[in-house]
């Protein structure tokens, strides 16, 4: 194997102000993203949905191997096929799985198995994880790559003023099923992708963050 080829950095975002002042502004808008339960049936175009995971898809993996792959879902069938599966599994997590402290964590937030949000919210975005490439070689940190490429994927549907959701019904098997995926592909995040409804309420528990002191420490 020859020596990596490596090329001039010359496409470098730079901000029209100081980097104090531009991850400020970051902040004012990741800041008011709200996991959101109460979606709008409003559309939002594939254009949009695309360029949300081209956004992803620049996100760090493990030796560049981009062990992902985003299964984008609109079609009102799969959807419902989505939320039947979703909730079959959710009523076994709140009937049996779910440990009491568990569940009262849960209760500030307001859930329960009921999750309507996946069939009115115009797409769903299922992100898998690739635990090993098509061609049968090896991935490298594969939840750590995947993990930022969602993040990544979060803030851009926030910067372009839509709202979304992490969903992690337990387990998620059977979306491999629904969306006949292969077997080296296992589903990692359900994200439901839209508008709020414009009665959409959001649970005040879930709008409070540690301070800061609490979680930078310099040395």
């Amino acid at each position: 194997m020859g020596a990596p080829e490596f090329v001039p950095y010359t496409d470098r975002y730079e901000p029209d102000c100081a980097p104090e002042e531009a991850a400020r502004r970051f902040h004012d808008v990741v800041r008011r993203r709200r996991t959101v339960r109460h979606f709008s049936d409003r559309p939002v175009s594939r254009e949009t949905i695309e360029w949300l995971v081209r956004c992803a898809t620049t996100a760090p993996s493990g030796a560049n191997k981009q062990p992902w792959r985003f299964v984008c879902v609109q079609d009102p069938a799969t959807k419902r096929a989505i939320r039947v599966a979703a909730e079959k599994e959710e009523r076994e997590f709140y009937a049996h799985r779910a440990t009491p402290e568990w569940l009262a964590d849960l209760e500030p937030l307001g859930t329960d198995p009921t999750k309507e949000f996946l069939e009115v919210a115009p797409w769903l975005i299922v992100v898998f994880r690739l635990v090993r490439a098509d061609d049968g070689s090896s991935h490298y940190y594969v939840n750590e790559s995947v993990g930022l490429a969602c993040g990544f994927l979060l803030a851009a549907a926030q910067h372009a003023g839509l709202a979304t959701l992490t969903h992690t019904p337990s387990p998620m098997g059977f979306l491999s099923d629904v969306l006949a995926r292969p077997a080296h592909e296992k589903p990692f995040l359900l994200i439901p992708v839209g508008y709020p409804a414009l009665d959409c309420l959001v649970p005040k528990a879930a709008i409070d963050r540690k301070p800061l002191d609490d979680v930078f420490i310099v040395r």
